[in-house]
């Protein structure tokens, strides 16, 4: 199982640092690559789910950071991943609306949609170990509100990024 989620994440990071033009930015690439894999030890029952939740976290930290271009890699990652999954095509749809947005407030808007059906998947095969958090901010989407997975408890807001990084709350703990 590690194996396959490593080998995920190697090909997305590879992916990603054939396409930076900095070695501070595959720095960065790296360094991400660590933080995904020691979340927690999160672990999801399903193997082909736990891939596509490590390409989730990348896309919400690109976002956190603001990183139209690593969202859009990320995103594209997910969506491989998600189709790959049992009644994964919703989720592919999303991140591939994601990959295409060509703004940061669209792909935020779009993560919504991605995040519902993320936290309904976690929820429907469970986790193996490790914990994750459904967060949510109610003044994200002008308001409406919105949810999003974390591995850590502490708040990091991919909907607002640096202006609010840490509106919101833990609103369930998945076990």
């Amino acid at each position: 199982m590690k194996k396959n989620i490593n080998l995920l994440i190697a090909i997305a990071t590879i992916f990603v640092a054939c396409n930076q033009k900095t070695g501070e930015k595959k720095e960065a690439v790296v360094q991400e690559k660590v933080a995904v894999e020691t979340l927690n030890n999160v672990s999801l029952k399903s193997d082909k789910l736990n891939a596509v939740y490590q390409q989730y976290l990348l896309l919400s930290n690109a976002l956190i950071n603001s990183d139209l271009a690593t969202a859009k890699e990320a995103s594209m990652a997910l969506e491989l991943g998600a189709k790959a999954l049992k009644e994964g095509e919703k989720m592919a749809d999303f991140a591939a609306k994601i990959t295409a947005a060509s703004d940061i407030e669209v792909q935020r808007t779009l993560f919504s949609n991605l995040s519902n059906e993320m936290i309904a998947k976690v929820k429907a095969i469970g986790l193996q170990s490790g914990e994750v958090y459904v967060e949510y901010c109610p003044m994200a989407l002008n308001d409406k509100g919105a949810s999003w997975l974390s591995s850590k408890k502490e708040v990091k807001n991919p909907y607002y990024g640096e202006s609010m990084l840490d509106c919101g709350e833990i609103k369930e703990t998945l076990k």
